[in-house]
């Protein structure tokens, strides 16, 4: 893509609604610590879904405006880290949620990606395909429990 032509695409998307909200909802959610307060108030993982809710605004950004498949599992796969960080029991995971800052850091892939930031554009192409190899490798161990569950039941039936 030549210099002109993202010049103009990163004005339009810098200028848009969605951009700015993107930029408050990372305020608020990390810098005033909404996110950590969420999981802290609303124990069992329901807070910190609460919290990860607000990022599908990022997701859904990377997905229809950017339109970048590797910018968008490089959210998800934020996302799901802070789900699962905040999700650590005994208030541990909310405290966690303090400095992991997962908003601001889809807010610094999606900045970093439209402006064209090359380290920005590796780390996202690298966070997507950890993404694809963890969402494989889930994928087999899936394919494999369900067969040992199959051959487990078959075990138990023929004792009868």
């Amino acid at each position: 893509m030549n210099e002109e032509k993202r010049r103009i695409i990163q004005e339009r998307l810098e200028h848009s609604r969605m951009y700015g909200w993107l930029q408050r909802a990372s305020d608020v959610m990390d810098r005033y610590f909404l996110d950590a307060a969420l999981g802290f108030a609303i124990p069992g993982g329901i807070g910190d879904a609460l919290a990860a809710l607000i990022s599908i605004v990022y997701i859904g950004f990377s997905a229809f405006k950017i339109r970048s498949f590797p910018l968008t599992l490089a959210i998800i796969n934020n996302t799901l880290r802070d789900v699962l960080l905040g999700m650590i029991p005994f208030y541990v995971g909310d405290i966690i949620d303090v400095f992991h800052r997962s908003n601001q850091q889809n807010m610094q892939l999606i900045r970093g990606f439209v402006e064209g930031e090359p380290e920005t554009i590796n780390a996202v192409n690298r966070k997507a395909a950890y993404s694809i190899v963890l969402f494989i490798s889930l994928c087999i161990m899936i394919y494999f429990m369900v067969k040992l569950v199959i051959w487990a039941g078959q075990q138990v039936f023929s004792l009868f």
